[in-house]
């Protein structure tokens, strides 16, 4: 007989098989997901279906809940990802102008990335950061006090070749 082949690394099958011999081994579904996308950054219809087959679930209940919870991808992130406040604070000083001069810029909306794998972008809620209103993070980068008329100076200086 032979072995099925899997994509996901050994670290994450073993982990799966630790699981599995656990009382409600489907309770461990959340953090296999989150190990996923924590090696591969987002979830492929491969890696559940992986991860349905290793822990003995159907396909539907993991894609379920990775389709819940709005931590999980399902496609992969640009270089960037950006990502509007949409917090009280932010939306009221002008956040979805903002978030829509990016669309706009990038021709993507909210979940989708750039034909050239360069640019995400996402919605998020409060920050915690409310005085720098509206506020922007693009990876570990925060940008505050945004306004449209900046969101093409931005993405000019993402777009730019590092000069060494």
């Amino acid at each position: 007989m032979c072995e099925a082949k899997y994509t996901l690394t050994d670290e994450i099958i073993d982990y799966i098989k630790e699981c599995k011999h656990k009382e409600y081994p489907e309770s461990f579904l959340i953090s296999i997901l989150h190990k996923v996308q924590g090696v591969y950054g987002f979830l492929s219809e491969i890696h559940i279906d992986e991860v349905a087959h290793l822990l003995e679930v159907p396909t539907a209940n993991v894609f379920g809940v990775a389709t819940f919870y709005h931590y999980f991808r399902l496609k992969p992130r640009g270089k960037y990802a950006i990502s509007v406040c949409m917090g009280t604070a932010c939306f009221v000083k002008g956040a979805d102008a903002v978030l829509n001069t990016f669309k706009s810029e990038l021709g993507i909306d909210m979940g989708e990335t750039s034909s050239d794998g360069m640019f995400s972008i996402e919605g998020t809620r409060c920050i915690g950061v409310c005085a720098l209103a509206p506020v922007v993070t693009i990876n570990d980068r925060v940008y505050s006090n945004v306004t449209s008329v900046q969101v093409s100076q931005i993405l000019h200086e993402l777009k730019a070749p590092v000069l060494a």
